[in-house]
């Protein structure tokens, strides 16, 4: 049985990592700046509490783990609730500590990258590449604290996996959303093309089941990862259920100057992630709609 040390634990995306991993068999060790209550713990899961900006206190902790894998979710997650200068340095650093102390213990490194090192969801002034889709060879030109730190991430990411001789996967993500949520619906049925403010990523999310499918693939020891690798793990999908090109441009009155999207596909392009970790998104927006219908016919 293998072991995988998680950051990041108690967010959404870690405590979704964590059960899924230890339902599948893994030792789990769940890391986050404070322990849960007892009554919260799941037998299993050693949960252990750390500060990785701390060098010292990140080392011991993966050493003493001795993991096959390190996924790493830590972060503040965007620059609009800090400083930005908070943002950035925690970001760099606690990423820096965990995958040098992972490279050292040999230990896969799979970590959540973000659609926002691309530079479009967070920008002072709305811009979208002059190409769509939008893939892993697109340049990423982030002005923000957080999109910067992603960028900086990947690189350190790439140097872990030269230095040590590991795999490392930075997995792109875009907004996480979680069954039922709330606030795809909200935007969707309030949605109005001529009122809307443009988006950053054009409307696309991902399903947290599917971030996990994709950290499960990433370090599987079975999936062959040479060095560093970005991959984009998207829905396939805009959550509007609307044409994405057509709303793109109702909202900001034009289209790049290349656009191939079909119907309401995403302007993310997952082709990557699928051939090299046999990776495609099985979740959609369109899933809730369908239980709620289905309820409610029951109900009826």
């Amino acid at each position: 049985m293998d072991t995988v040390l998680v950051t990041g634990s108690d967010g959404g995306v870690g405590g979704w990592t964590v059960d899924a991993l230890a339902d599948a068999g893994h030792e789990v060790v769940a890391v986050d700046r404070r322990t849960p209550p007892e009554r919260e713990r799941r037998d299993g899961v050693d949960y252990k509490a750390a500060d990785l900006t701390d060098y010292g206190e990140t080392r011991q902790l993966v050493d003493a783990a001795a993991p096959d894998a390190v996924v790493h979710l830590a972060a503040i997650p965007n620059p609009e609730d800090h400083a930005g200068s908070r943002v950035f340095a925690n970001n760099v650093e606690s990423t820096y500590n965990v995958f040098d102390a992972a490279g050292t213990a040999g230990a896969r490194i799979v970590w959540a990258s973000s659609e926002s090192l691309y530079g479009t969801v967070f920008a002072a002034e709305d811009w979208l590449p002059d190409r769509l889709p939008i893939d892993e060879e697109t340049p990423t030109r982030p002005e923000d604290p957080y999109g910067l730190s992603k960028v900086v991430g990947e690189e350190v990411a790439a140097a872990a996996a030269r230095r040590h001789g590991v795999p490392a996967v930075s997995l792109r993500l875009s907004w996480v959303t979680f069954p039922g949520d709330e606030r795809r619906r909200e935007a969707r049925e309030t949605f109005d093309p001529a009122t809307a403010d443009p988006s950053g990523n054009c409307w696309s999310y991902v399903d947290v089941r599917d971030v996990v499918s994709a950290v499960e693939a990433a370090i599987d020891p079975e999936t062959p990862i040479e060095g560093h690798e970005a991959v984009l793990i998207v829905a396939a999908e805009n959550f509007l259920g609307r044409d994405t090109a057509a709303t793109i441009e109702a909202v900001r009155g034009e289209l790049p100057a290349e656009c191939d999207l079909d119907g309401d596909e995403s302007v993310f392009d997952c082709a990557k992630a699928e051939r090299l970790l046999g990776w495609t998104p099985e979740h959609s927006w369109r899933d809730d709609v369908c239980s709620d219908e289905t309820r409610l016919s029951t109900d009826d």
